[in-house]
Order: C-alpha cells, then structure tokens, then sequence
C-alpha cells in the first residue's frame, strides 16, 4: 500500500510547491497534452529533459516517484509487448514463426512504455507538490467558468478534494486490516490468482464497510456545521505572484516547443 503517490502530499519548501495550483494543474494538463502528441526522438527528448528538471525543482526524492510504478506494471507490458508484435513497420528483427518483430513495432512499444511511465511520474509530482485542499480551490477556480451553465464547479472540487484526502486513511486501514487477518492466520501469499484474488474478501468487506461508515460520520460533521457548497470564503484566496507567470510562459513554450519537434519530423 506505500507504493500508492496518488493523494499523499511530500512536505518540503521548494519552488514547485510555491506556485499557485492552477499553475500545477495547467502544467499537468500540457504535459499530458504533450506525451499524447509526441511522435519522434525529439519530442521525447524535450519532454525527459522538462520533466528531470521539474523532479529535481521539487526536491521530491525520486524513488519515490517511482513507486507508483509497480501499480501499472501489467499493464505496461501487455501495452508494449503488444505493441511489438502487432505493429508491422520497418525493417524485420525477428521472424520465428508466427512470431515477426519489427524496428517500428520496438520504437512504438519504447513509446508507449515511456508514455505511460512519464504519465505516472508527472501526475504524482503534481499531487505529492500540492496539498488535496489547494488542488481543489485551484480547480474550483479554473473551472469557475463552468458555473455560467449550472455546472456545480465547487462540489465537484470538493469531491475530488476529499477523495485525494481519504486516500491515504484507506491504505492505513488496509493495512490494519490485512496485519490483523494475518495475525488471526490469514494467508495472502500462497495459490494462485484466483485463490488469491479469493483471499483478499476478508479485507475488502471490512474495508468497504468502513468506508462507508466515515462517508455517513463526514457528511454528518459537514451538516452540523450548516456547510452550504458555493458560499464559504477562502481563508487564503490563491493570488498570482510573478513566479506564477513566468511557469505559464515556460509551459507555453514547453508546448510550442513540443509542437515544432512534430513539425519538423
């Protein structure tokens, strides 16, 4: 469960935690934008070169932006492995059989392999860089056109707000509950995948409950102190500094420069 990035903030005074979350949050947006645009050695180059310096900007230890990895092993295998065999471009490497492995197939899977790796690495800088309460404000603020149509911009932030906050609560309570099963002589480790899948019933009924239980005591608490959505204040308002600006025009160039690199391929 420690491997889970998705929701636990890394506290520590750099640059990248300064900027305002709508900063973040259109960074992310780019950039994501970006890996899905990317189609040359270039392109990919720009994107590591941008990304190995925005890590090292936010003094976040990078084994732990890797650790988010091992929850999207499978499907970064079958991805590329399945791009490898069934993409038939370029000049043949293998042919066994069935079996032909083409130079355009290992370059497709290479990029889908670092598409989906980066994809990992830069959606958990941005929630370990920002706090799940300001990641909210700054999405109730980017979104705040929406609300011209009726679209409830705030609780829809707030939602998202207190999903990333019970995130890491859910995996301490897993973990209580997996140490008290194996404690009464559970075993999660031996048989096969659906023995194991079987095994895992015991700490998901308990677990489904509990979340249960403190959904109902925090809609509770939010009642009894008359929380209307849409109408509270802000006790720190976001306000654009200087730093904030000059990252939007890095994250403009960031793109232009992504863009041109298509071009010129």
């Amino acid at each position: 469960m420690s491997n889970i990035t998705i929701g636990q903030y890394y506290n520590v005074n750099s640059i990248i935690h300064k900027l305002d979350p709508r900063v973040k949050l259109f960074g992310t947006l780019i950039f994501i934008v970006a890996l899905f645009v990317a189609n040359n050695s270039v392109s990919y180059a720009i994107i590591t070169f941008s990304l190995v310096a925005v890590i090292i900007a936010s003094k976040v230890p990078f084994i732990r932006l890797i650790k988010g990895m091992k929850q999207i092993l499978i499907i970064l295998i079958i991805s590329s492995l399945c791009n490898m065999f069934f993409v038939k471009s370029g000049n043949t490497l293998v042919h066994f059989g069935a079996v032909n492995i083409t130079s355009g197939g290992v370059i497709k899977a290479a990029y889908i392999g670092l598409r989906l790796i980066y994809l990992v690495i830069g959606t958990s800088v941005m929630t370990l860089t920002t706090k799940p309460s300001d990641m909210a404000d700054g999405l109730e603020k980017s979104l705040g056109f929406l609300k011209v149509i009726k679209i409830p911009v705030h609780e829809i932030a707030m939602m998202m707000s207190l999903a990333l906050r019970f995130i890491p609560t859910l995996m301490e309570e897993t973990d209580k509950i997996i140490k008290a099963q194996t404690a009464r002589g559970a075993d999660f480790e031996s048989g096969g995948l659906i023995r194991k899948v079987k095994n895992y019933i015991p700490i998901l009924v308990p677990l489904f409950v509990s979340s249960i239980e403190r959904a109902l005591e925090l809609a509770t608490a939010m009642e009894a102190r008359c929380y209307r959505g849409g109408v509270r204040t802000k006790f720190r308002p976001l306000k654009y500094n200087k730093t904030d600006i000059i990252a939007y025009g890095v994250q403009i160039l960031f793109l232009a420069g992504i863009i041109c690199a298509n071009l010129l391929s």
